[in-house]
Formats: structure tokens, C-alpha cells, sequence
């Protein structure tokens, strides 16, 4: 059986607290979450890809970047997680803003990559 190759993985649901980097053994992991062990983001490089990365940014437990350098231009990833339809709309109109911080990061030369997981629901509305 051939195995998959996995050059870059977005994850949510890491539930780690804090945000940093950290390498789990051919593999990088940048992660961004909160105080508790609930929600929080990730991006999994591997080695080729984790040797292009230039700089990440955490945003939120909900949103983080990750520069990777690049030619002819430069890749802002941007991972999100949204909350359900069902949150709040304080907790989603948070959510965009911090779309929009992380947009900030990435230059207007630069190609930018948004990627994750948007919760969608689906079925009828009781």
C-alpha cells in the first residue's frame, strides 16, 4: 500500500493551551489556543515544508499564520476554526475580525491561503 505524502496539514481541535512551536519528531507543529484545554489551532509542516517556514503568528484560539518564504512569491497560510452558526453573534463577529488581523500578516505581493474548518450545518431547523 502506498502511504500518502503530507507536505501540510491543517489541524483544530489541538486543545493545547498557549501558542508556539514545537517539533514532534520529522514534523513541526505551530499551534495557537487559550487558557483551557478547549478548541484551539494548528499547522503541521513537514521537513521540506518546515525549512520554508519564516515566521508564524498566533492570533486566537480560533485563527494563527504561518509565513512560509517562497519564489517567486512568499505563502501566508491562515488555519481558522469558526464557531457554529449556532454561537453567539458576538462570538462570530469576533471570528471575522480576527480573519481580518490575520489577513494583516500576510503582505499584498504574498499568496495567501486560507484554510480550515468553517462548521457548517446542515439539516432542518427545528
Amino acid at each position: 500500500m502506498e502511504r500518502m505524502k503530507i507536505n501540510i496539514l491543517r489541524l483544530a481541535e489541538v486543545r493545547w493551551t498557549g501558542a508556539g512551536s514545537i517539533i514532534l519528531g520529522s514534523k513541526t507543529l505551530i499551534f495557537s489556543g487559550e487558557h483551557t484545554h478547549e478548541r484551539g489551532i494548528g499547522i503541521l509542516f513537514d521537513v521540506a515544508a518546515a525549512k520554508s517556514l519564516g515566521s508564524s503568528c498566533p492570533i486566537s484560539d480560533r485563527a494563527v499564520v504561518a509565513k512560509l518564504v517562497a519564489k517567486p512569491l512568499n505563502l501566508g497560510i491562515i488555519q481558522v476554526h469558526a464557531p457554529t452558526s449556532d454561537s453567539e453573534d458576538v462570538e462570530v463577529e469576533k471570528f471575522y475580525e480576527e480573519i481580518e488581523k490575520a489577513k494583516g500578516y500576510v503582505k499584498s505581493q504574498d499568496i495567501m491561503g486560507l484554510m480550515g474548518d468553517f462548521n457548517a450545518k446542515v439539516g432542518m431547523k427545528e
